[in-house]
């Protein structure tokens, strides 16, 4: 890994302790947790509190797969937005995970937005 890399990963870890400092996910409310790797994203419901995730989802499932990893990011974000709906869910904190609201990640929330979602 360069020194760039190092130094971008550490201030997104960084920015991200930030927030989560400030935000939490409850059992009524979860946190909608972000994760982007090169390749993937992978979203999450986390309940904070008991340290359950709630329900997942990540751009190489079946239902996702195919299309740009923007497209997969907003289909991602729909497929997790209607699993929180069968368990009742509509409300979430959204934790970027110190990455920038853009591309893949806004596409992310504007999914799960259209799912139903509310945050």
């Amino acid at each position: 890994m360069s020194v760039a890399a190092k130094e971008s990963r550490r201030r997104r870890l960084r920015r991200h302790r930030a927030i989560r400092y400030k935000i939490s996910g409850t059992d009524q409310r979860p946190r909608l947790n972000v994760f982007r790797s090169g390749a993937n994203m992978y979203l999450q419901l986390i309940d904070d509190e008991t340290g359950r995730t709630l329900a997942s989802a990540w751009t190489k499932e079946s239902e996702v797969a195919g299309g740009t990893k923007t497209d997969e990011a907003r289909k991602a974000g729909k497929l997790l937005g209607e699993r929180a709906l069968t368990h009742g869910i509509r409300q979430v904190v959204f934790d970027r995970g110190g990455y920038l609201y853009h591309g893949r990640v806004k596409a992310a929330a504007e999914g799960a937005r259209e799912a139903g979602l509310e945050f």
